[in-house]
């Protein structure tokens, strides 16, 4: 096997591992962005936990293929970079839209999420779900709401009784 071809070997394995470890996958149209953008990007990526990476698309069909993945052959075409989630099913998609957003040049195309097959509406909806931090705050704020109204009710109750013994 000639040396290029080991590295190939490699490499695919490299993608599969990567595609059977991660929660989810979304993959993007990167053309246009700058070094600057790029390493912004990669920054925020690392922060959250996911890992971004671009592929060849070649590299990353013979992945697809042996996975069962076939619906993401059409959509590896053109300039195509890979965000990898291990813990947040989230914030490959809320990260490269956000981004996308902000900056014009970057585009989502589709994605793998739990071993399902994403195309761009649901991952468009997928990167409009709020952060599970604000969901959490949500939550604790439905619960607490209810329960300041019923203290407030039961002080003003304890109230009355203790204004008419006086």
């Amino acid at each position: 096997m000639t040396k290029n071809m080991s590295i190939k070997v490699e490499k695919v394995k490299e993608i599969k591992e990567k595609f059977e470890k991660a929660n989810s996958i979304v993959f993007a149209d990167y053309q246009g962005i700058n070094v600057e953008q790029d390493t912004q990007l990669r920054k925020q990526m690392r922060e959250n936990g996911v890992e971004y990476k671009v592929y060849k698309n070649r590299l990353v069909k013979i992945v697809a293929k042996e996975l069962g993945y076939d619906f993401l052959l059409e959509h590896l075409e053109g300039p195509t970079s890979v965000a990898f989630g291990y813990d947040d099913i989230i914030a490959p998609a809320k990260i490269l839209n956000d981004f996308a957003e902000k900056s014009g040049k970057i585009s989502l195309k589709v994605g793998v999420v739990e071993k399902e097959f994403y195309d761009n509406d649901k991952i468009q909806k997928l990167a409009k779900i709020p952060s599970k931090e604000v969901l959490i705050a949500k939550l604790l704020g439905s619960i607490k709401s209810p329960l300041s109204k019923l203290v407030y009710v039961l002080n003003a109750v304890k109230e009355s009784k203790e204004s008419e013994n006086v």
